[in-house]
């Protein structure tokens, strides 16, 4: 495969607070390649928004990414010959990322009227942002980004740039999001559940044209979400997050057909699918973990079906159980396909 675009290993990024420290992300590693869509599945609390907020910069006090987390990232932004370097971003200054985000790395947020300023035109709020990161002059901006909205699919972009984000419907919002994200052709997209608030008809054209733009632009995308459905539609390679810890990281086809990690398989089993008519649906007994001060054990232990003594005294690492196929359990479920296959 083509070289990676983006490298983590072992991100943690921690609150503190008058309580404790809440741990939300405790140890994520990952690898996105170009033209390659990673999608990141967990429940609400997992600390999927708050790993790709670390990759974004984004993360204020009280929180802070912890030392030896590596968010490594190839850019020429900072070199003095124009050469590519390696980067960690982890370590950037504010001021520094801001070079980073919205050239290199582009962000699709899930409310689209909380991203655009309802105070001005959708030509302001793109030309602004071309400008800033291309050398490029106003009048240019503009043609790019009327350029864009068409490739986005809206109508009248020619004169619809003009208008007020709240002229837009819902999903013409979230299309002029997603034309801001890509205006500098980044090598890495983040889109943070970018149809949660849409309905199912225009959540399948939004899912449809990001498919369509990353394989145009060959950007590696990381896309977030708690609906299995959206990812079986649009990512390679599944990444499943619970209580701000990994528990399981395959391709696509791999974790709907045999996964292994027992939140994963509890996970699918919690969700209609048609290729299994006659099993019942199992919703996953318990609460979500509390990740203020947690043990360092899975945070899974008090709801997991296989859980044994071992799990209450010992903390398991991410293991690569076959080929990138990586768990982070002591008793993972074995299928019989999974068998035939050793």
């Amino acid at each position: 495969m083509n070289e990676p675009v983006l490298v983590v290993k072992d991100l943690k990024t921690y609150f503190d607070i008058a309580e404790g420290t809440v741990k939300a992300v405790n140890g994520v590693s990952f690898v996105l390649h170009k033209n390659e869509a990673l999608g990141v599945v967990g429940e609400t609390g997992s600390g999927k928004s708050v790993t790709m907020k670390s990759i974004m910069g984004m993360i204020k006090k009280p929180g802070y990414i912890v030392d030896g987390s590596q968010i490594l990232f190839n850019t020429n932004e900072f070199s003095h010959d124009g050469s590519m370097e390696q980067v960690n971003l982890a370590k950037l200054s504010q001021k520094a990322f801001t070079r980073i985000r919205g050239k290199h790395i582009g962000m699709v947020f899930q409310d689209p009227m909380a991203s655009l300023n309802p105070m001005y035109t959708v030509a302001d709020q793109m030309i602004e942002t071309i400008v800033y990161h291309q050398d490029v002059t106003p009048e240019e901006a503009r043609k790019i980004a009327i350029e864009l909205l068409k490739k986005v699919g809206l109508p009248n972009p020619e004169q619809r740039i003009d208008d007020y984000p709240f002229q837009f419907s819902g999903g013409q919002r979230q299309r002029i999001i997603i034309a801001i994200g890509l205006s500098c052709n980044p090598e890495v997209l983040v889109a943070d559940e970018p149809t949660t608030a849409l309905d199912v008809t225009i959540q399948a054209q939004i899912l449809e044209l990001m498919k369509d733009l990353q394989k145009e632009y060959q950007t590696g995308m990381i896309y977030i979400t708690h609906d299995l459905s959206v990812v079986a539609e649009i990512a390679d390679k599944v990444m499943v997050m619970y209580g701000g810890n990994q528990m399981e990281l395959a391709d696509v086809n791999t974790i709907f057909d045999r996964p292994m990690h027992p939140y994963t398989h509890a996970l699918l089993s919690c969700i209609p699918r048609h290729d299994a008519k006659n099993e019942e649906l199992n919703p996953i007994p318990g609460q979500p973990p509390i990740m203020l001060n947690p043990p360092a054990l899975c945070p899974f232990l008090p709801r997991c079906p296989r859980a044994t003594e071992r799990c209450k005294k010992e903390w398991p690492e991410l293991t690569e159980i076959e080929e990138n196929h990586f768990i982070r359990c002591f008793n993972p479920v074995i299928t019989k396909k999974t068998e035939d296959d050793k």
